[in-house]
C-alpha cells in the first residue's frame, strides 16, 4: 500500500521533476544515485523552506536594529527636551522670584507715599477745621461790628436830631456833645475800615478753602489710582500661590494659620493702618490700604509656608523619570523614581528636620525628613548620606547622592511624600510649584 502510493505520486511529480540520476566515479568502479520525483519535491520544498526562513529572519532582526535605534535616538532627544524645558523652567523661576523682589520692593515704596498722603491728609484736614473756625470767628465778629456800627449810627441820628432841635432853639452845643459828636464820627470810621478788612480776609478765606477742597479732591484721586495699582498687583501676584496650595488638597487656612501662629509678632511695613476717625466710620482709604496689607501678610505667609512644604525638585538635572506613583509588578509603588548617575546630588525640596539617616532594608541608604503640617519625605538608594539624624535643613541643602544600594535594578533615586503616614503622590507637590518657584 505504501509502495503503491509512493509510485503514484513519483508518477505525478515526473512531470515537473524528471528522475535524475547521480554518478559517483571511484578507482574500483562508477556508483549512481537515482533521484526520485518525490525527493527531488522534498528537497526543493526544504530548500526554499529554508530560504524564505533566511529572509524573515534576517527581514526581522534588521527592524529590531532599526526600531531599536529609533528608540534609542528617541530617548536621548526626549531626555535632552526635559533637560532644556528644566533649564527653561529654572531661568523663569529666577524671573519670578527677581520679580517677586522687585514687587516687594515697588510695595513698600507705595505703603510709604500712602503713609505721607495720609500724614499730608489730616494736617490739610487739620488746617481746614482750623481754617472754617477762623472764618466762623471772622464772621462773627463782622456781623458784632456791624451791629455796634448801625447802634452807633443810631445814636449818632439821634444826637444829631437833638442837636438839630437846639439849634432850632438858638442853643449853641455844649462842649460834651461836641466831644460825643467827635468820637463817634471817628468810631464809625474805624468801624468801616475794620468791616472793609474783615470783608477782605473772609474772601481770602473762603478762596484758600476753595483751594484746599481741590487739592484734597486731585489727592484724593491720585490716592484711588496708586490704590488701583497695588490691587492689580497683589491680585495677580496671589492667583499663583493661591493656585499652588489648593493642588497640595490640603486647607489652605489651616496651613496658614500654623504659619501665623508661630510668627506673631506685630510692627513692620505690614501692620494694618491705625488712624483715628473720632468716632466716626471708618475712612475708606485706610480700609483700603489695610486690605492690601492683609493680602500683603498673606503673601508673605505663603512664602513662609512655600518653604516648609516640598514643591521643590529634589534633583536638579542629569535624570529622568523611570517610575511613578501608582501600582507596579501587581505592587503598590510609594515614590517616584528619578535615574540618575551614581553620585548626582540629591537636595532637600524644603526645610525641615532629618529623622532618619541610615541603612534600612529595601530602601538601602534612607534619609527621612520632617516637614510642618504633618509631611514626612524620604530619599532612597543613595550612594552617600551627608546628613545626620537631628540635623535641621533648609530647602536647597544636599543631603545625599543618588546610588544603588538596597533593592534596586539601577542607580536611582526613590522620591517619597508622606502626609499625616499616608504616601502621597509627590508629583503634586513638584506640579503645583513649577509655576512659582
Amino acid at each position: 500500500m505504501k509502495t503503491r502510493l509512493i509510485d503514484k505520486l513519483n508518477h505525478a511529480l515526473e512531470r515537473f521533476f524528471p528522475e535524475q540520476r547521480l554518478f559517483l566515479r571511484s578507482d574500483d568502479g562508477t556508483r549512481f544515485i537515482r533521484l526520485t520525483p518525490l525527493a527531488q519535491s522534498v528537497g526543493w520544498t526544504g530548500s526554499a523552506a529554508f530560504i524564505a526562513w533566511s529572509i524573515i529572519a534576517t527581514a526581522v532582526l534588521l527592524m529590531d536594529s532599526i526600531g531599536s535605534g529609533n528608540l534609542r535616538d528617541q530617548a536621548r532627544r526626549e531626555k535632552q527636551l526635559f533637560e532644556e524645558r528644566l533649564q527653561t523652567l529654572s531661568s523663569e523661576r529666577d524671573a519670578r522670584t527677581a520679580e517677586a523682589a522687585a514687587a516687594q520692593a515697588r510695595f513698600t515704596k507705595a505703603l510709604n507715599e500712602i503713609s505721607e498722603i495720609q500724614s499730608e491728609l489730616l494736617t490739610s484736614e487739620e488746617r481746614l477745621r482750623e481754617l472754617e473756625t477762623g472764618i466762623g470767628v471772622i464772621q462773627g465778629t463782622l456781623r458784632r461790628t456791624l451791629a455796634e456800627r448801625d447802634e452807633a449810627r443810631n445814636t449818632l441820628t439821634t444826637v444829631i436830631a437833638e442837636n438839630e432841635g437846639e439849634a432850632e432853639k438858638n442853643a449853641p452845643l455844649s462842649p460834651e456833645a461836641r466831644d460825643t459828636m467827635s468820637f463817634l464820627t471817628a468810631a464809625l470810621e474805624t468801624t468801616a475800615i475794620q468791616r472793609d478788612m474783615l470783608a477782605e480776609k473772609s474772601a481770602e478765606a473762603e478762596q484758600y478753602a476753595q483751594e484746599i477742597y481741590y487739592e484734597n479732591r486731585l489727592r484724593d484721586e491720585r490716592n484711588d489710582q496708586i490704590f488701583r495699582q497695588l490691587e492689580d498687583a497683589v491680585s495677580i501676584s496671589m492667583e499663583p500661590m493661591d493656585k499652588m496650595f489648593r493642588q497640595t488638597g490640603m486647607s489652605v487656612d489651616h496651613i496658614l494659620g500654623q504659619i501665623k501662629s508661630g510668627y506673631s509678632g506685630q510692627g513692620g511695613p505690614m501692620t494694618p493702618l491705625i488712624l483715628s476717625t473720632r468716632g466716626g466710620e471708618p475712612d475708606a482709604d485706610g480700609m483700603r490700604a489695610n486690605e492690601i496689607l492683609n493680602k500683603l501678610d498673606r503673601m508673605n505667609l505663603y512664602r513662609i509656608a512655600a518653604q516648609k512644604m516640598p514643591f521643590d525638585m529634589p534633583v536638579k538635572s542629569g535624570f529622568r523619570f523611570t517610575s511613578g506613583f501608582g501600582s507596579r509588578w501587581g505592587r503598590m509603588h510609594n515614590g517616584t523614581d528619578f535615574a540618575a548617575a551614581v553620585g548626582t546630588p540629591i537636595y532637600a525640596p524644603a526645610d525641615g528636620v532629618v529623622t532618619f539617616a541610615g541603612w534600612s532594608s529595601g530602601y538601602g541608604r534612607l534619609v527621612k525628613i520632617q516637614h510642618q503640617f504633618g509631611i514626612e519625605t524620604r530619599y532612597a538608594h543613595q550612594s552617600a548620606i551627608r546628613v545626620k539624624k537631628g540635623q535641621r535643613v533648609s530647602r536647597g541643602d544636599r543631603i545625599g547622592d543618588i546610588g544603588n544600594s538596597g533593592r534596586s535594578t539601577g542607580p536611582h533615586l526613590h522620591y517619597e511624600v508622606r502626609v499625616g503616614g499616608k504616601p502621597i503622590n509627590p508629583m503634586i507637590y513638584i506640579k503645583a510649584g513649577r509655576d512659582v518657584f
